[in-house]
C-alpha cells in the first residue's frame, strides 16, 4: 500500500492554490487514483469533523499528515476510490476535505460520488483489483434479495456480484455490479442497492463492505464483455416476461 498520495499532495502543496478548489478534475482524479487516509476512532469508525455544511469526512495524503492535524484520532485506514464510494453513500456526509501539509481542499460529496459514477469506480482499475466468484453467505443474500427486486427496477438488466480484492491497498470487499439501460429512470442502480442493504441483507462483524458500479451496456461494453469472462453469480432480468406475468395477474384478480 502507498505511504503517500504524492500526486495529490503536489496539487494542494502548490503555492498560490486556492483552499476550496472543488471543481479542480486532476485533484479528483489524484485523489481516486491514490487514495487519501482516513481517521477512525477506537471502535474503527469513520471520524468526521464539522464543516460548512454538517458533517465532513476528512482525507489526508499521508498517516503522518494525518497524525499531525488530528492526533486524537486512533488511527487510519487507506481508502482507495471504492471504499471512498461506500463511505460517502452511506454516510451522507456533505462534503469531503482533503489535506496536505501545505494546503488543503473541499470537495462537495455530490461532486466527488459522480466523478465515482462517471470514473472513479469503472473497471479503468482492473490491472488492480482481482474480481472472482464469492462462496460467501452475503453473496448468497445478496443474490436472493436482487433477484427478488430486479422486477421492480426496469432499466437494471445484468447483476454481477463478485469478491473483489484491490492489490494496492489490500481492501477485501463485495463488489456488485449493474448493467443499466441508458433510458433508465435515474438512480434507478442506486435505489435498487439502497433497498437490498436497508431492507433484505444485514452484513455481519465479519463480512466485507459492499460496493456497486454501475455500467451503461452500451457505453461500456468491453467491461461487461470482461464480467462475462470470470465466471460470476449473474442475475439476468426478463423485464418483459415479468410485465406479461403482471397483466395476467391483474386480469384475474376479482
Amino acid at each position: 500500500m502507498a505511504t503517500v498520495n504524492s500526486a495529490l499532495a503536489g496539487m494542494l502543496d502548490r503555492p498560490g492554490r486556492g483552499t476550496d478548489d472543488s471543481g479542480d478534475g486532476p485533484l479528483i482524479e489524484a485523489l481516486l487514483d491514490g487514495g487519501v487516509f482516513v481517521p477512525v476512532d477506537a471502535t474503527h469508525s469513520v471520524v468526521f469533523v464539522e464543516g460548512d455544511d454538517g458533517p465532513a469526512l476528512p482525507g489526508y495524503v499521508s498517516e503522518e499528515c494525518l497524525a499531525e492535524d488530528l492526533p486524537d484520532a486512533a488511527g487510519a485506514v487507506h481508502c482507495d476510490a471504492m471504499r471512498l464510494h461506500d463511505i460517502l453513500r452511506r454516510t451522507k456526509a456533505g462534503s469531503m476535505i482533503v489535506s496536505s501539509r501545505a494546503g488543503w481542499a473541499r470537495i462537495p460529496s455530490d461532486m466527488l460520488l459522480d466523478a465515482l459514477r462517471r470514473g472513479g469506480t469503472r473497471l479503468r482499475e482492473e490491472r488492480s483489483v482481482v474480481l472472482g466468484p464469492s462462496a460467501r453467505p452475503l453473496a448468497r443474500s445478496l443474490r436472493d434479495a436482487l433477484r427478488a427486486r430486479l422486477p421492480d427496477f426496469p432499466g437494471v438488466e445484468t447483476v454481477w456480484i463478485a469478491d473483489a480484492f484491490w492489490e494496492h491497498s489490500g481492501v477485501e470487499q463485495l463488489l456488485v455490479h449493474l448493467a443499466v439501460r441508458a433510458d433508465a429512470a435515474p438512480g434507478s442502480a442506486e435505489r435498487l442497492m439502497e433497498a437490498v442493504m436497508s431492507e433484505d441483507v444485514a452484513p455481519g462483524d465479519g463480512d466485507p463492505a459492499v460496493a456497486s458500479i454501475v455500467l451503461d451496456p452500451a457505453a461500456q461494453a468491453d467491461q461487461v464483455r470482461h464480467l462475462e469472462t470470470l465466471g460470476l453469480d449473474t442475475l439476468r432480468a426478463d423485464h418483459a416476461a415479468d410485465h406479461a406475468r403482471r397483466r395476467w395477474w391483474r386480469r384475474r384478480s376479482p
